[in-house]
């Protein structure tokens, strides 16, 4: 998996293949129903601009499946952080050193000596 950048985090965490073969599953999901949405407003927007009234009428249901593919991101993203999480916690269980605690100077200022 080198040079995949879901293949590890910052924190020296590696993820195994089939999580970020997941995570990667959901992003081009995600993309793919942004590109729709895209799609779904450029219409919206000319249905509007027109004011005829069929196209006005058809944005109530172009507005209603927009909304429902904003939901859909919501819950995509919702289970990658669920997913992310939990595979975060698996990965650091083997870690002795915690490798997930913080900096213990993070945050806080440096003093200065004499």
């Amino acid at each position: 998996m080198e040079g995949d950048p879901f293949a590890s985090i910052g924190n020296g965490t590696h993820l195994d293949g089939k999580t970020v073969q997941t995570f990667q599953k959901n992003f081009v999901e995600v993309q793919d129903i942004l590109d729709q949405n895209r799609v779904l407003i450029n219409e919206i927007n000319q249905n509007h601009e027109s004011k005829i009234p069929d196209n006005l009428g058809r944005n109530v249901g172009l507005i209603r499946e927009l909304n429902g593919n904003i939901r859909r991101v919501v819950d995509l993203y919702s289970h990658l952080s669920n997913s992310f999480t939990k595979s975060i916690d698996v990965s650091s269980e083997g870690d002795s050193n915690g490798a997930l605690k913080s900096d213990s100077k993070a945050g806080h200022k440096r003093e200065r000596s004499g």
